[in-house]
C-alpha cells in the first residue's frame, strides 16, 4: 500500500516535468521570435520588451522546477523514476536557445540605449552651439526680438537718413560700413523707468522694452559713426537734467551680429551690480 502511494507521488512529479516540457516546447519558439524583433534599427514598443522579460521569468521558473523535481526523483525516488534521455536533451537545448536569445535581447537594448544617449548628447551639443551662435535674447517680447535680429542682419540695408546723393560712391560705402547699433540698459526704480520711457523721443528704428521690474532694454540704430564717449555724455546730461540721476545706464556698441552671439545677460547683470547710481558706462563685448 505504501509502495503504491509512493509510486503515485513519483508519477505526479513526473507528470509535472512533462507539463513543463510541453510548456517550454510551445513557448520557446515564440520567445525566440519576440527577441528577434528587437534590433538597434527598429523602434520596439515597450509592451514587447515587458512581454519578453515576463516570458523569460516564467521560462526560468519552469526550468528551475524541472531541475528541482529531477534531483528529487533521482535521489529519494530513484527506483520509481524512469528518465527520458530524448526529453532531457530537448529541455537542455531549450535552455541554450532561451539563454542565447535573451542575452542578445539585453545586449541589443544596451546598444539602443547607447545610441539614444549618443543622439541626445549630439542634440544637446548642437543646441549649445546654436545657443552660442544665436543673438542674445535681448528682448522678452517675441516681436521686438524678431525686429532686433532682423536689424542685426540688415544693418547695411536700413533706409532712414540715407547719405546725401552728392556724396561720392567711395564716401557712400564708408557711410554704409559705419552703420551700427547700440544696446542700452537703464536700471533702477520702476517708477523712474516708467517716467523715463515716456519722456524720451524714440526714432523710427529704435526699439525699447520694459525688461522686468527694474530694467529698461533698448536698441539705438545709428547710420553714422557715433563716439561712445559722446553718447555717454549726451545720456549723462539727459539723466542729470531730467531728474534720473538715481538710475544706471549701460551701453554696448554693436557693429555685427557676431559680437552678441550667445548669452551676454550675465555680463550685463554683473556690470550693473558694480555700477553706482547715476553712472553711465560703455562696455565692449
Amino acid at each position: 500500500m505504501e509502495k503504491d502511494r509512493v509510486q503515485r507521488y513519483a508519477d505526479s512529479l513526473e507528470k509535472t516535468i512533462q507539463n513543463n516540457y510541453h510548456y517550454l516546447k510551445q513557448t520557446v519558439e515564440d520567445f525566440q521570435g519576440l527577441c528577434l524583433l528587437v534590433t538597434p534599427e527598429r523602434n520596439v514598443p515597450p509592451e514587447i520588451v515587458i512581454d519578453i522579460r515576463e516570458m523569460y521569468k516564467e521560462i526560468r521558473n519552469r526550468f528551475a522546477e524541472i531541475k528541482a523535481i529531477q534531483q528529487l526523483l533521482q535521489g529519494r525516488y530513484r527506483q520509481y523514476y524512469h528518465r527520458d534521455p530524448l526529453r532531457d536533451k530537448e529541455i537542455l537545448e531549450f535552455g541554450f536557445v532561451v539563454k542565447n536569445g535573451y542575452s542578445k535581447f539585453e545586449y541589443t537594448l544596451m546598444q539602443k540605449q547607447a545610441q539614444e544617449k549618443s543622439r541626445a548628447m549630439e542634440k544637446k551639443k548642437g543646441f549649445r552651439i546654436d545657443q552660442k551662435r544665436a543673438p542674445c535674447q535681448w528682448f522678452r517680447s517675441k516681436e521686438n526680438q524678431v525686429t532686433f535680429v532682423r536689424n542685426l542682419r540688415t544693418l547695411k540695408e536700413l533706409d532712414y537718413e540715407s547719405p546725401p546723393d552728392h556724396v561720392g560712391e567711395e564716401r557712400r560705402e564708408i557711410f554704409q560700413d559705419l552703420r551700427s547699433l547700440t544696446l542700452f540698459v537703464f536700471s533702477g526704480e520702476g517708477r523712474l523707468l516708467d517716467d523715463l520711457q515716456s519722456k524720451i523721443r524714440w526714432r523710427e528704428h529704435d526699439i525699447v522694452e520694459r525688461y522686468g521690474g527694474n530694467e529698461l532694454h533698448g536698441v539705438l540704430t545709428h547710420l553714422r559713426e557715433v563716439s561712445p564717449l559722446e553718447l555717454e555724455k549726451t545720456i549723462q546730461q539727459f539723466m542729470e537734467s531730467r531728474g534720473f540721476s538715481e538710475l544706471k545706464c549701460l551701453l554696448l556698441p554693436v557693429r555685427s551680429q557676431k559680437e552678441i552671439e550667445g548669452d551676454i545677460l550675465g555680463l550685463i547683470k554683473k556690470t550693473l551690480q558694480e555700477m553706482k547710481k547715476g553712472e553711465v558706462k560703455t562696455i565692449s563685448i
